[in-house]
This record gives C-alpha cells, sequence and structure tokens, in this order.
C-alpha cells in the first residue's frame, strides 16, 4: 500500500510514517511526501482556510497512492472572551472518494508574533525569526514553534502527530462514518 503526504516537510511526513505503523491496516505501508500546492495563502487564517489547505494537499497528492493525507497548520481568530488567534493543525486523508478530517488541540501565540504576521503579511516561520523567538528561519520543518513555547513539551512533529490520529478514527472505524 501506498500512502502519500502532500508535502515534503519532514515533520509532517514522519508524523504520518510513525502514526501508521501503530495500525494493522497499514502495517506495511509506504509512505512518502510529495511537493504539491495547497491552494491557500501560505498562511492560512482560518479554520475554513486551514482545512481547505490540508483537503487540497490530501487531493493534489493522491496519486498511484491508496490514501492520501493533507496537513495543514494555520490560525483560527477567536473574540471570546478577548480577541485571541490560536494555532490549528489539521490533517485530511483522501482515499480517492471520501475524506476523513481531525484536528489537534489549539494553542497560543505570542502577541508581538500576531502582530508582526498580521501588520507585515508573513507567516509564522518568518514573524517568530523576527521577533527573535528562535534563530531559524525554517523552524516549522524543525522542532517547531510550539517546542519553543511548550519548552520541549510538544514539538511539532508530535502535535502533528495528534491530527492525524484524530483524521484515522473513521478510516478505521468504518461503522461510525
Amino acid at each position: 500500500m501506498i500512502v502519500n503526504v502532500g508535502s515534503k516537510n519532514p515533520n509532517k511526513v514522519e508524523a504520518v510514517r510513525e502514526i501508521l505503523m501503530g495500525y494493522e491496516m497499514f502495517k506495511y505501508a509506504k509512505v512518502q511526501g510529495l511537493d504539491v500546492d495547497s491552494g491557500v495563502y501560505k498562511q492560512p487564517m482560518s479554520l475554513e482556510e486551514t482545512r481547505q489547505g490540508a483537503f487540497n494537499r490530501a487531493v493534489n497528492s493522491f496519486r498511484n497512492s491508496t490514501y492520501s493525507f493533507g496537513i495543514e497548520s494555520g490560525l483560527v481568530f477567536s473574540e471570546i472572551p478577548t480577541p485571541k488567534y490560536f494555532n490549528l493543525c489539521v490533517c485530511a486523508i483522501y482515499d480517492g472518494d471520501n475524506f476523513y478530517e481531525g484536528l489537534t488541540p489549539g494553542f497560543e501565540y505570542p502577541e508581538r508574533v500576531i502582530k508582526k504576521l498580521l501588520e507585515d503579511k508573513l507567516e509564522i516561520n518568518e514573524a517568530v525569526f523576527q521577533c527573535g523567538i528562535t534563530i531559524s528561519e525554517k523552524i516549522g520543518s524543525e522542532k517547531g514553534i510550539s517546542s519553543i513555547l511548550t519548552r520541549g513539551r510538544m514539538d511539532r512533529k508530535n502535535y502533528t502527530k495528534e491530527a492525524i490520529k484524530n483524521a484515522l478514527i473513521k478510516v478505521e472505524n468504518p461503522e461510525f462514518r
């Protein structure tokens, strides 16, 4: 069985590979990353845009495979009780006919990062670098900003795994579809 991931980001590809090893139906799956377009802005700014990016990645990577995974992180705005932006990661799995979806818990970014992101129209990698929170310009392909903010307790790969596990619920349990 071939499983494509709609990204070359090692955190996303390895997260899928590691999670699938724990599922009997995916025991012998070959997982490979493909460079595909998300079809959304480089920094999704709503749940809808983040979901759309994940779905687009899943569809665009469905090539000679049994399943394809689209993983997209984005910001979600909430005004209650005070205005804040939260990061969420969405995983969409596509089997050629059906989509299965899962999300991660959200976390809040420092206000200076959000301000930089909104004012300068940057993506998170660039904003946290310019704010001096990291010396890496590609933190999202490394440990991730979640690792910095949680002081190493939750890196990007493990954060992404939560969305993947949630998306696999209906794949593994067809009776719940």
